[in-house]
């Protein structure tokens, strides 16, 4: 399914700005129909699929070889609403999303560290590392419910 990082980075920057489509409309719904739940919905989702856009982000930057800048544009980008779709075309276009995921060691001595060593375990064991993301983010996404909303509650 997601054979390239390409393929998985678009998926979960489209997922994003589908997300703040739900939250917005939550809001829209909670002011004018007095539908608090909307809000609650469309946040709970929103706020899980950032998180997973960030891991996202996280990795393919990793297997990618991303500097500092690309990495944080990347995943400040789900900062602002539909920020991910422009992000993206930009990482496309710049040919920062081109290649297959690095399963083999190469000569490149980074492919030497710990960390490439590990990602390259798991990347041969997508499953694996896909349960863990999921793992990962749902146990922050409980965490972050437990703190409560940005702002505080009211």
């Amino acid at each position: 399914m997601f054979r390239t990082p390409l393929t998985l980075f678009r998926t979960l920057a489209i997922a994003e700005a589908i997300s703040w489509t739900l939250l917005i409309g939550g809001l829209i719904l909670r002011a004018t129909a007095d539908l608090a739940v909307a809000v609650t919905v469309g946040g709970g989702i929103h706020g899980f699929v950032f998180l997973a856009y960030g891991a996202t982000a996280i990795l393919v930057a990793k297997n990618q070889r991303w500097g500092a800048g690309p990495a944080i544009v990347a995943i400040g980008s789900a900062v602002i609403p539909y920020a991910t779709i422009p992000t993206e075309v930009w990482l496309h276009r710049s040919g920062r999303l081109a290649g297959p995921w690095r399963l083999e060691p190469t000569a490149d001595p980074r492919d030497a560290a710990w960390h490439d060593r590990l990602m390259r375990w798991f990347l041969h064991r997508p499953w694996v590392l896909a349960a863990l993301i999921v793992l990962a983010v749902a146990t922050l996404f409980v965490v972050l419910l437990i703190v409560g909303p940005p702002g505080g509650r009211d």
